[in-house]
């Protein structure tokens, strides 16, 4: 994808939008908002609680009516503009904090204690945004909510497997997304990592790439230096008696997978299933949410005691590669745009699929809530109708 304007960026002489080679620069690509993100554990969404969350500037108000049902709200009160993060759940309705406005899961406001017949009309209410629940997450659809019902979660077929045990991870990192979907695709970097893994070679047995996806095969092989013993679990070390893995890493948009297959072994001895969920407007702080599915072994009970060393390890590794990520967004910022010389294809062929399912950041200025439309694709203008007063919700 190339960019022709001959306009000039503020801060050098490539185009405006673009990197040195002439290519729409990934780093102002924004995710793509007609898919499903999770936005929280579930386990945080309790009962007569709510929670604030966001995605890429737009900020919502989850919460959990007594129906057990999860709703998602945009995250202002149309009176004052007070977050509706800060109110209180009453049965299955939010109450604003300030002046008590209820407000119903679809976002309608359901009732003002104080309204009259004299005053004037309110709006009727905030946009809501589609809610599931799936995998320990919640998942919201903030696109096109007639988009939601056609589209497909995630497809996690070990997760909840007997044979397998999930650890859930939510971190924050302060990098563009499309950063980490380079960081995970690229396996080449694990120099970076051999304090912790020792000295492993990857060699790419292949790679293979649609319109939005990217699939890249590796052969490990473990050379020397000291292993974590967390990484040889993981890599069930042993188990076939090899130092051999197959790592098979894939972006399906938005999301992406690694599996790792010991030398002699037909099932992943481990899975692991991100997605990276841009926070703010500008997009260069993203939420990672992370399901890694891992094997258990013959003997009961031995993943249960490692489980605590397997954290550790894991936390060690995704600190090595938030450090670089972290790195690469600030040289970009100092920069001005993206100098990146990449020579490696199933990167290249990465980039152009972010950059092809990927959607333009949202022009400087312009607060999300401009973009979004109201319950039941009623104008903000909307609310023609009366609200009952008193204490009925």
């Amino acid at each position: 994808m190339k960019e022709t304007d001959a306009k000039t960026a503020e801060t050098g002489g490539a185009a405006a939008g673009t990197s040195l080679s002439g290519e729409v620069d990934l780093r102002r690509v924004g995710a793509n908002p007609d898919h499903w993100y999770p936005v929280a554990p579930a386990g945080k969404v309790r009962a007569g609680k709510v929670v604030a969350a966001s995605f890429a500037g737009a900020r919502l108000a989850l919460y959990r009516g007594t129906n057990g049902a999860v709703h998602a709200l945009e995250d202002r009160c149309a009176h004052r503009q007070v977050p509706l993060s800060m109110g209180v759940v009453e049965g299955d309705v939010l109450r604003c904090r300030y002046h008590a406005w209820a407000y119903r899961g679809d976002g309608r406001i359901s009732q003002i204690p104080y309204l009259s017949k004299e005053d004037r009309r309110p709006p009727r209410g905030v946009r809501s945004y589609p809610v599931r629940e799936a995998y320990g997450l919640v998942f919201v659809f903030p696109g096109d909510p007639d988009r939601a019902q056609a589209t497909t979660l995630p497809s996690l077929p070990l997760y909840g497997s007997p044979q397998y045990k999930t650890l859930t991870y939510s971190r924050t990192v302060r990098c563009h997304y499309t950063f980490m979907h380079e960081n995970l695709l690229d396996m080449n970097h694990q120099f970076l990592h051999q304090g912790v893994v020792g000295r492993l070679r990857p060699q790419l047995l292949g790679h293979r790439s649609s319109a939005r996806s990217v699939e890249a095969e590796y052969l490990f092989t473990h050379t020397g230096g000291k292993r974590n013993a967390a990484a040889g679990m993981l890599a069930a070390e042993g188990v076939a008696g090899g130092s051999s893995d197959v790592m098979t890493i894939r972006t399906d948009y938005p999301y992406q997978t690694l599996n790792l297959v010991p030398e002699g072994a037909d099932q992943p001895v481990f899975s692991l299933w991100a997605v990276y969920v841009p926070v703010g407007t500008d997009q260069r702080t993203c939420h990672v949410y992370g399901l890694l599915m891992i094997k258990k072994p013959r003997v009961p009970g031995v993943l249960g005691l490692a489980t605590p060393l397997i954290r550790r390890f894991t936390e060690r590794v995704f600190a090595q590669d938030r450090m670089v990520v972290e790195a690469e967004q600030r040289a970009w910022g100092e920069q001005g745009e993206d100098r990146n010389h990449e020579v490696f294809t199933p990167i290249l062929d990465l980039r152009e699929v972010l950059r092809a399912n990927g959607v333009p950041l949202a022009v400087s200025g312009r607060r999300p809530a401009e973009s979004l439309v109201c319950p039941s694709g009623a104008a903000d203008t909307c609310g023609k109708g009366r609200l009952p007063a008193g204490p009925t919700v």
